[in-house]
């Protein structure tokens, strides 16, 4: 635990202007970042009485080790800064938004040359029209199977359309008439493109016109006797309505607002969200936040407000944003809103009326997204804390561990050995941190000495760069690539982080806490090679499967947790996920192997008796030194092809049956 003491500014240093700051930790890596109207000011509120200050904040002050700034000119690049650095670094204290999916919208293909409707997730394109987002695509889809009748709209795939065109004849959609079939040239790619702006403009609220227009071609169809081009007509009409009815007309018809309502308690936040377009409500979503750092409805208004529009696109704003708090100050935020638009925007409490009826309801919504969140996670904030001070207190750590690193060995029969290594912060899986090992040694592989090995590996590295850094001084822990005498080992599953100048990270970050799968054994293994690599600040226990005991180095008897405790609840996940991670890289090692086999050359055997072979010996270092009599004990293999199969092992040598690993990245598939 850090003593803030030891690295608060010196008095007159930091300047009383505008800017953003960054917390880091021991290691240089970035745990908080906050913007502020005034530097000086705010950095003192957290170099105060450590009892006066938040428990959250508190930790936070204690874990960090340095505190840096920079200075902007005005309060909105302070604000852009922030959310910049923010979604940059991912610090550990800031508010961490959780379910935020990608949520569907319904988008219009105006960028092709026959538009298409179709339901979309993810980033937006340029030339696309969208609407929404929805809380389900089911959703979506009912309301454009009903307006497909009046708006025969393509809906088909890019492959769909092109085979239709190809043998000249509609899918099914267009022999129902929910397609105006331009695959098969029924309307000209000018009346498809009309077909498609009429249906964004019905979407877009603008419905009044065209029903009033449906209605007097129908009257007119009736007058004129033409009593089935008038039915269909009035079945269009008739889908138009009840595609109408599935969003509630909330507000006035020329009414674009969004209304955002917290619900909140000491631990957690949630954030809804109404999306309202020409007076009705097209869209809804929302997130639940912990709330890692003392902050009030203003401050989680304003990180709501990022979140939602920072990565938007300038029209996603609308003229109106109505709020339950305003954040302080508010102009700096109205400004970077208006500046997205493009034009101004209104940022305000609603206090009369309908809006402040709507806001109520989407209130409600945050309060029932709130206790359904807390009945799904059984309050997972406090049980991760105290899942941490059990461990703690079972292995008598000076403080909880933060971040675990489990490790696990998988082979194959005693061939393709790997090893895994999952890390967990707060509690939570970080898979961008995984890493996957191929095991060097080539005498006497087996649990104990592969642990020893990919620990004194894993540990290496970290020296390495540590030395490589000057002991973490000032550049935020960046790793160097390419240092060394081996290449940089280990995969990562969920895409390789990237320190600030580009390059990937590699073990740059020390855990609190190692769990080994196994027991006394290994965890004697594992201690041994943090000895030699003269590492004493990190704690080890080891997790075996039989028993769920706890093994401890040095110990002649294990710790033995209640089942019902928390924290051997969570060295189960950790140990369990460290396993599922390394019996998916050696399952896939020992695919790639039997793809290379030298088996496959051999004339008449085929999948089924290589797999027999295959599992019969558990190798082909084996299946090489067997004799044609042993060969032939394979059911389902004779003397014949036993002699082929011996001849073809004995001139051509398996480069799978010797363990070449290198130690370098392979990214996982």
């Amino acid at each position: 635990m850090a003593d803030p003491s030891s690295y608060r500014p010196e008095p007159g240093e930091v300047p009383d202007s505008p800017g953003v700051y960054r917390f880091r930790d021991e290691h240089g890596r970035v745990i908080y970042v906050g913007k502020a109207k005034s530097l000086r000011q705010r950095l003192a509120s957290y170099f105060q009485d450590l009892a006066n200050l938040h428990v959250r904040t508190r930790t936070m002050v204690t874990t960090a080790a340095s505190v840096e700034w920079t200075v902007v000119s005005t309060e909105v690049e302070a604000l852009q800064l922030e959310y910049s650095w923010i979604k940059e670094f991912d610090p550990r204290f800031n508010v961490k938004y959780r379910d935020d999916k990608s949520y569907p919208s319904l988008a219009v293909t105006l960028n092709e040359e026959f538009p298409r409707v179709q339901v979309m997730r993810g980033p937006k394109k340029k030339g696309v029209r969208y609407f929404g987002p929805y809380a389900h695509a089911w959703a979506i889809r009912e309301t454009v199977d009903l307006m497909l009748r009046a708006f025969p709209v393509r809906t088909c795939s890019a492959g769909v359309f092109k085979r239709s065109a190809q043998i000249g004849r509609p899918c099914l959609l267009g022999y129902i008439d929910k397609c105006s079939a331009p695959c098969v040239g029924r309307v000209s790619a000018e009346e498809h493109r009309q077909l498609a702006e009429e249906f964004c403009d019905f979407v877009a609220g603008h419905t009044g016109a065209y029903l009033r227009r449906l209605e007097r071609e129908m009257k007119q169809a009736a007058e004129e006797m033409e009593y089935e081009r008038a039915a269909r007509l009035r079945d269009d009409m008739d889908a138009l309505k009840r595609a109408m009815e599935k969003s509630a007309v909330v507000l006035t018809d020329a009414t674009d607002a969004d209304l955002i309502a917290v619900a909140e308690d000491e631990l957690e936040a949630a954030v809804q969200i109404f999306h309202v377009r020409g007076g009705r409500v097209r869209g809804q979503r929302g997130w639940v936040t912990d709330r890692v750092e003392e902050i009030g409805t203003p401050e989680l208004v304003e990180h709501a407000l990022q979140q939602l529009y920072g990565e938007e696109r300038g029209d996603a704003v609308p003229k109106e944003v109505l709020v339950p708090a305003l954040p302080d100050p508010a102009a700096p935020v109205t400004q970077w809103l208006s500046e997205r638009r493009g034009s101004a925007v209104s940022l305000r409490v609603p206090q009369r009326g309908d809006k402040r009826a709507l806001m109520e309801t989407v209130r409600r919504n945050a309060q029932q997204a709130l206790a359904l969140h807390k009945t799904k996670r059984a309050s997972d904030l406090t049980t991760r804390s105290r899942a941490l001070e059990e461990i703690a207190e079972a292995l008598g750590l000076d403080s909880a561990p933060l971040r675990v690193e489990c490790f696990d060995i998988s082979h194959f029969q005693g061939d393709d050995v790997v090893g895994s290594m999952v890390v967990f912060e707060d509690g939570l899986a970080r898979k961008s941190e995984y890493r996957r090992f191929q095991i060097r040694s080539v005498d006497g592989q087996d649990d104990v000495r592969s642990m020893h090995e990919v620990i004194s590996r894993r540990f290496r590295r970290y020296l390495q760069e540590k030395r490589r850094t000057g002991e973490w001084g000032g550049d935020g822990g960046q790793a160097a690539e390419g240092e060394g005498p081996e290449p940089a080992e280990g995969a990562v599953e969920g895409g390789a982080p990237r320190d600030e100048d580009g390059r990937p990270k590699k073990f740059a970050y020390p855990p609190q806490l190692i769990v080994v799968d196994g027991g006394k054994p290994q965890v004697a293994a594992a201690r041994s090679a943090l000895d030699e690599l003269g590492v004493d600040d990190v704690a080890v226990c080891g997790l075996a499967k039989r028993l769920e005991e706890v093994w401890v180095p040095g110990e002649d008897d294990p710790v033995v947790l209640p089942r019902t405790s928390e924290g051997l609840y969570l060295l189960q996940r950790v140990r369990d996920e460290a396993h599922r991670f390394a019996i998916r890289y050696q399952r896939s090692k020992r695919s790639k192997a039997l793809k290379a086999s030298p088996l496959d050359a051999v004339p008449g055997l085929g999948a089924s008796r290589k797999q027999a072979l295959i599992k019969h010996f558990g190798s082909l270092k084996r299946l090489r030194a067997a004799t044609v009599e042993e060969i032939c004990e394979v059911p389902g293999v004779g003397r014949k092809t036993a002699e082929t199969v011996a001849a073809a092992l004995s001139t051509k040598p398996s480069a799978a049956a010797v363990n070449t690993a290198t130690g370098e990245i392979v990214e996982e598939e």
